[in-house]
């Protein structure tokens, strides 16, 4: 049993050798089409969408992992993580093969709102793609994401995806791209923009003309000409009648 423990926290330690809070993030294990440690997701998770491959590790050349949408999707493979507070960069290397360029490419997220890196599109050698991200006092659980395409950025191609990190640092360096603070972006989404103090008077005023207007184009208007002829009717009558008695 002592042995069993001591070959456990030596392969645990060889994997975190390099500082690396991510468990597979070389794609050295799995079965198949499944990746140990990694999830596949989608916008759209119809049959015939997405297709997701494992590539295994090949002599000195790490694993990798593909996602291949053949009809406007949102994919990408996913991997929870518990953070503790402080700062951290998250990336990975990635390439593109027929990606639209109209939208969101190949890219590393953080599944909140529009959280992600830079992203490449059509045809493109492996870059190194990365953003930086603040963990809040009280922690976080965030979903690491290597995605094609994005929110309402439905896209299609092939991205790959290989050497994946989350790594603390101690912080963005100075003019970095791609900057992030998790509790600021939650506290948005739930409080939602503010506004101005005037705009509020400004609101109701124009909800109370909007009203007004409506009201004046739904009451119907007076048919004041059926109104007078009708009035008009027994005049033209005697008038008639007279004639026809001169007439006689």
């Amino acid at each position: 049993m002592p042995l069993m423990i001591i070959l456990f926290l030596t392969q645990v330690g060889a994997a975190r050798v390099d500082g690396n809070l991510l468990d597979n993030g070389d794609f050295s294990r799995g079965s198949g089409n499944s990746v140990d440690e990694w999830r596949t997701d989608a916008w759209i998770l119809s049959a015939g969408q997405t297709d997701y491959q494992w590539i295994r590790p090949q002599g000195d050349q790490p694993g990798e992992i593909e996602v291949n949408t053949h009809l406007d999707n949102d994919a990408r493979w996913v991997q929870q993580l518990s953070l503790t507070a402080g700062w951290y960069y998250i990336s990975a290397e990635a390439r593109t093969v027929g990606v639209l360029s109209t939208f969101t490419g190949a890219n590393v997220s953080v599944l909140e709102d529009g959280i992600a890196s830079a992203d490449l599109k059509g045809n493109s050698d492996w870059h190194k793609l990365g953003l930086y991200l603040k963990i809040g006092p009280h922690g976080a659980d965030v979903d690491v994401a290597l995605r094609l395409g994005g929110y309402m950025n439905l896209t299609r191609g092939q991205a790959f995806f290989r050497n994946v990190s989350v790594i603390p640092v101690p912080g963005p360096p100075a003019h970095a791209d791609y900057v992030y603070d998790l509790d600021l972006i939650r506290q948005q989404e739930v409080n939602g923009p503010v506004g101005r103090p005037w705009t509020i008077p400004v609101t109701f005023l124009t909800l109370g003309l909007v009203a007004v207007i409506g009201w004046r184009m739904l009451t119907p208007i007076p048919q004041s000409g059926r109104l007078q002829q009708s009035k008009a009717q027994p005049e033209d009558r005697k008038r008639n009648g007279g004639s026809s008695a001169r007439g006689a």
